[in-house]
């Protein structure tokens, strides 16, 4: 057996299959862009069928003739974006629902006024919001006939991303690993299955949804058919609870940001079910053995996607790695201020119906300001984030970033200064990958435990530390909590 990990790493924008070395080195990668549906304001769709045709294109270029190097296989995904496909044929009923969509909104809202949300978040951890799997579910119930209809026939398998990828390498095994089932609303933070009540409330079929399993172990096999051999597959990890082991965020109270489509940050909770009173989630960071490890987590909804924008709907810029250029051409943003709610407002706030805001708008404002400008929100979001966890007594002592965004100096030194904390940024920034590579590592026995496997494969880091006065920051934090009064 080889001693290489095959890392299928499926995220919003694009799907990736990278290899990595015992020590953590990537050698080997290859990326496919995923088509991103927009059918009707505030949705988001996928196609089902994409994501495995070039996760399954990318996996094989990626190992090209080397599938004898593989020790196992390593999954992480973009999380609560349901798949509805038929158990029997292994084909998709209708396009996967991504986790931004908030066509769910007024269903939550239905349910928080029947006086459900303050049980289902002391049971989940997460609140009613169309952010998370379990009324994406309900939907395609109510909505497709297809999925409906294989819902009567009992052959309906419902499951997100890593789930589907895993139906499909392996020829049938319908499992999600715990990080991925703590997103759904329909798994009790202290139950081992899907909840039977929880699924009533949601009005989701319990044997649709499929079995709940580590993070890390002996989960399923990769059939011969699509590499060559057998391959296990021994991590599977939704994409921010991978970044934070990829971190080596393995103690109590150590706290990252991704910064990727979305913004995310989780900060280790041990063995206790977190509770927040400010409207964090409590979520599964990693199991083994049926034994897990919790994290708090807030989440942004809007970060690189405010990039993306930019470019591809307002052509502002030619490419991401312009705004770094554009920030340093000008002392400030010229009172510019974006709330980057285009998908609604996630933690702290969460308002789903919020939209986004470009403030301070003057003949003088051009596109750096607005480059700059966008770059700001990061940093603004992060702090409302950092107020929600110190008033739960999560206070950050230090933040650990990564994600495609992170790679700008810019925004990391700005970051350090609005929140007056050290920022570390690993040198290898794709941490959500490396945590897939750990977990599997450990699922593959190549290291005993999670932490020996992250001594080990991760590398570098640099520090960025504040240097900006409390009046900068102060001006700075005013404008944006007056720009999200509007929002």
């Amino acid at each position: 057996m080889g001693e290489k990990i095959l890392v299928l790493d499926a995220g919003t924008t694009s799907t990736r299959a990278m290899v990595f070395s015992r020590d953590g080195r990537m050698v080997g990668v290859a990326q496919a862009e995923l088509t991103q549906h927009y059918p009707k304001p505030g949705w988001v769709e996928h196609d089902a069928a994409e994501i495995w045709d070039k996760t399954l294109a990318c996996m094989r270029e990626a190992v090209g003739e080397a599938a004898g190097d593989i020790a196992a296989i390593g999954i992480t995904n973009q999380r609560e974006t349901v798949v509805a496909w038929d158990r029997d044929t292994g084909e998709p009923h209708t396009r996967a629902i991504v986790w931004q969509d908030r066509r769910t909104a007024d269903f939550c809202a239905q349910l928080k006024e029947a006086g459900h949300e303050a049980e289902v978040q002391k049971r989940t951890g997460l609140l009613l919001d169309p952010y998370f799997s379990g009324t994406k579910m309900r939907w395609m119930l109510d909505n497709d006939d297809a999925v409906r209809a294989a819902s009567e026939n009992d052959t309906l398998a419902f499951g997100t991303v890593e789930s589907w990828l895993v139906f499909k390498l392996s020829g049938g095994c319908h499992v999600s690993d715990a990080s991925n089932a703590s997103r759904t609303l329909l798994l009790a933070l202290d139950g081992e299955q899907f909840d039977a009540e929880l699924c009533d409330l949601f009005g989701v079929p319990k044997p649709a949804l499929p079995e709940v399993v580590d993070t890390h172990g002996q989960l399923a096999t990769c059939t011969a058919e699509w590499l060559g051999r057998d391959i296990p597959i021994c991590g599977l990890v939704g994409d921010q609870q991978s970044a934070t082991i990829g971190q080596g965020c393995l103690s109590f109270g150590e706290t990252k940001a991704t910064y990727g489509t979305g913004a995310f940050v989780l900060t280790n909770k041990g063995h206790d079910i977190p509770r927040s009173d400010n409207r964090l989630l409590g979520t599964v960071l990693h199991q083994s053995g049926g034994n897990r490890t919790y994290a708090i987590e807030g989440a942004c909804f809007v970060a690189g996607s405010l990039v993306q924008y930019l470019r591809d709907q307002l052509g502002l810029i030619g490419s991401a790695s312009e705004t770094e250029e554009l920030a340093r051409s000008i002392e400030d943003s010229g009172e510019v201020v974006i709330v980057p709610a285009l998908a609604g407002l996630g933690a702290p706030h969460w308002k789903p119906d919020a939209r986004g805001v470009i403030s301070g708008l003057s003949f003088a404002s051009g596109r750096a300001q607005i480059a700059r400008a966008a770059l700001e929100a990061m940093a603004h979001q992060t702090h409302d984030l950092a107020s929600a966890f110190a008033a739960d007594g999560a206070a950050w002592t230090s933040l650990r970033i990564d994600g495609g965004m992170s790679a700008n100096d810019w925004m990391a030194q700005d970051l350090a200064n609005i929140l007056d904390l050290e920022v570390e940024r690993p040198d290898f920034v794709e941490t959500t990958a490396l945590g897939a590579a750990i977990c599997a590592s450990v699922g593959a026995g190549l290291y005993e435990n999670l932490e020996d496997a992250a001594k080990a494969m991760r590398g570098g880091a640099r520090c960025f530390t504040p240097s900006m006065s409390d009046d900068v920051r102060k001006d700075r934090l005013a404008r944006y909590a007056r720009a999200l009064s509007v929002a």
